[in-house]
């Protein structure tokens, strides 16, 4: 029974360690459980959740996505200044996701084709497509857009927010195609072996590039959703989004070595960041000492990862 026991809590440790922080919060700040925070929360955590689960795809195969904050800026530029130039909305965001999957598949062709080591090469990229979103926004936000785009980012749709349930529709879909999908079954065998897997006939180029490309098909649409939400389009948008989404996949259980991890523990790994973020804001901590807080609450989460791949 204690072995059994201790099993379920380390198959489950990400979503044990949500109820716990929950539990707590809820004492030290009883505002948490209101529905009006609780909904506030899944619609802050819903953009790194949504990010988070195309970089899952990433680390499951033992690599790292550090541009996705940089497609952010950029797919949420140009989804602005064509909804601004009267461009129709569904047009606009079409190019914006087109424009993060071809962000994504240029880095998986760098790191498959290149054969340079994935943090290198979206270091690179992040840098570039950050600065081509400065050239292209002239460092300036675009703002007034309109009131049928800011309806991506604001609407309610049956009581939910509409970026919570894109969150829902970008999981249901990411969870079948890592679990029901062929596609899936190379992802996890490339991240356990990527040696053997390309010995047993596996693509293994092909499969990066799209992994790649979905990493950045999701940074895109958070990208339309921040967007959205704010009403303009920053240069700056989506610094530091990257850590975020990299720290969801670790916390929900995916090791950094990959070929092990499930998409259901990124969206808790990124409600737990969400959680935390709202009850130090509850509790009105200074944003240093939440920085800090995060920080060793991530490093925490890797030391565990590195134990239990031993």
């Amino acid at each position: 029974m204690k072995l059994d026991f201790k099993s379920f809590l380390m198959k489950y440790k990400s979503l044990v360690g949500l109820i716990i922080l929950c539990l707590i919060v809820s004492i030290i700040a009883p505002r948490f459980l209101t529905l009006g925070n609780i909904t506030n929360v899944l619609t802050q955590v819903s953009v790194n959740a949504i990010i988070a689960l195309g970089m899952t795809f990433v680390i499951l195969t033992g690599g790292i996505d550090l541009s996705v904050g940089s497609i952010v800026a950029i797919s949420g530029a140009v989804a602005a200044y064509m909804v601004k130039g009267n461009v129709n909305v569904l047009a606009a965001v079409a190019v914006a996701i087109i424009i993060g999957a071809a962000i994504g598949y240029l880095n998986g062709f760098i790191v498959a084709r290149g054969k340079i080591q994935a943090f290198i090469a979206t270091l690179a990229t992040m840098t570039i497509f950050r600065g081509v979103t400065y050239v292209f926004t002239g460092g300036n936000p675009i703002s007034g857009l309109g009131n049928s785009f800011m309806i991506i980012g604001n609407k309610k749709l049956v009581g939910l927010p509409l970026p919570v349930i894109f969150m829902i529709l970008v999981f249901i879909i990411a969870a079948y195609v890592i679990t029901q999908t062929r596609f899936g079954r190379y992802v996890y065998a490339i991240g356990g072996n990527e040696d053997s897997a390309r010995l047993s006939g596996i693509s293994t180029n092909k499969i990066k590039n799209l992994v790649y490309m979905i990493s950045g098909i999701t940074a895109a649409i958070s990208g339309v959703i921040v967007t959205s939400r704010i009403g303009s389009a920053s240069p700056n948008s989506g610094s530091g989004f990257e850590l975020d989404a990299i720290a969801a996949v670790v916390l929900g259980g995916t090791s950094l070595a990959g070929g092990e991890g499930q998409i259901l523990g990124t969206i808790i790994g990124a409600v737990i960041i969400g959680v935390l973020n709202n009850a130090l804001n509850l509790l009105n901590v200074s944003p240093f000492y939440q920085s800090i807080v995060k920080g060793a609450v991530i490093l925490l989460a890797v030391l565990v990862d590195k134990k239990n791949n031993k």
